[in-house]
């Protein structure tokens, strides 16, 4: 793992054990999305989800794509990445 993944994992493990904000949501607002970024099966993603996306900083989630963490939550990074597009928000950011 290289160095910035590792600080990465760091940041991420603190950041959940203090149940802190991550990019202006709470940790369980990620998860409302955590069904629409899983595969095989991903679903549309929710109205809970697409509410929390709407008032996320967009641009700080796209510094997450590359988090290890997500492949161990099963999380797609390029389904996680559309997401903000079925939700029909605007001026996303590209990542």
């Amino acid at each position: 793992m290289n160095t910035k993944a590792t600080i990465l994992t760091i940041f991420l493990l603190i950041t959940v054990s203090n149940a802190a904000d991550i990019c202006n949501l709470k940790i369980s607002e990620l998860l409302e999305c955590r069904p629409a970024a899983t595969p095989p099966n991903a679903t549309p993603p929710s109205s809970g989800c697409c509410k929390a996306l709407s008032h996320a900083d967009l641009k700080c989630l796209c510094g997450y794509l590359d988090s290890p963490l997500l492949g161990k939550y099963n999380i797609d990074p390029k389904l996680a990445k559309g997401l903000p597009g079925k939700c029909k928000i605007q001026n996303v950011p590209k990542c």
